[in-house]
């Protein structure tokens, strides 16, 4: 098992020093990884922004949006919705590219009361770890947002305020089958060689995952996140994020991913904030790397310096 990292207390720079994988360069952000069979978190590269109140999720939001679009059936994976024009495209081309009519579309069939349902069942709101008390539980908005309406909600997360921990929590959902395990935090070697999984709630969407990953598949193989793939040539599924966040401002590159490591599975979310070549691009090559020096050393931690 892992051996469990000390708290992180950076000021934002990340160096990322995995095995044989020394500094990929300074970075403002923060990285979480996570055992998705257990909720142990095994690491957490910056708590500051860790624990924050959250950020706009940009295009992760889109994962959400499709699950609640599997979930009310207005799309599967071969449904071909209008984009603009005679254009079409099915989930998994739009997952991999990131396209956003598709998930505006998804937001205004649904409307804000289905949407606000399945993102508050999928976590959003409410805090992804158990007993971690400098956690803080993000937000969603009370009401179609303002700026965009709903189309604008579930193609760029508007009205949403998304936390590492809770994606990191669906992430592991999705590498698990459904089944949502709180976030456990352990602090010192005695208490990561007790956890025990503690399960959060069991999602409704065993069935809808398959419908779902070939577009996450397809995010690191043609899609968005092929930066991940230079570095660890093995199935890696996710989905990117770029926006700047109105309220903060700042510009934010999201990567949310899950893949299995020497028969082990992991879940990596790298959330980059501020600075040059932010994206979620960026923050997938940042996932790639880490997936890489895990596969080269079994029992491996990712810590800052």
């Amino acid at each position: 098992m892992p051996t469990p990292l000390p708290e992180t207390r950076s000021t934002g720079k990340i160096w990322l020093s995995v095995g044989r994988l020394e500094a990929l360069g300074a970075l403002n952000g923060s990285v979480v990884v996570a055992d998705p069979t257990t909720g142990r978190i095994l690491t957490i590269v910056n708590q500051k922004v860790a624990f924050s109140g959250g950020y706009q999720p940009c295009s992760t939001v889109k994962v959400y949006a499709a699950l609640a679009g599997l979930s009310e059936g207005i799309i599967d994976s071969n449904t071909q919705q209008r984009i603009y024009g005679r254009a079409h495209m099915n989930l998994t081309t739009a997952l991999a590219k990131s396209n956003n009519p598709f998930f505006a579309n998804i937001g205004i069939q649904l409307g804000y009361d289905k949407i606000s349902h399945y993102a508050r069942m999928f976590g959003l709101g409410e805090k992804a770890g158990l007993n971690i008390p400098e956690e803080q539980p993000g937000a969603i908005v009370d009401g179609p947002p303002a700026l965009g309406g709903m189309g604008m909600m579930t193609s760029f997360g508007e009205g949403i305020k998304l936390t590492p921990l809770q994606l990191l929590s669906l992430m592991s959902a999705l590498a698990n089958n459904g089944t949502m395990n709180y976030l456990q935090y352990p602090r010192t070697q005695p208490e990561a060689q007790s956890v025990v999984p503690k399960m959060k709630r069991q999602l409704p969407i065993e069935k809808l995952i398959p419908e779902l990953t070939p577009g996450m598949l397809g995010a690191t193989e043609f899609g968005t996140a092929r930066r991940a793939s230079y570095s660890y040539n093995e199935p890696i599924f996710g989905k990117t994020g770029t926006c700047t966040d109105r309220e903060s401002p700042v510009h934010l590159g999201w990567f949310g991913s899950f893949s299995e490591v020497n028969g082990r599975k992991y879940a990596v979310v790298v959330l980059l904030t501020g600075g040059r070549h932010i994206s979620g691009p960026a923050a997938s090559g940042v996932a790639g790397q880490i997936y890489r020096a895990l596969a080269e050393q079994k029992n491996t931690a990712v810590s800052t310096l």
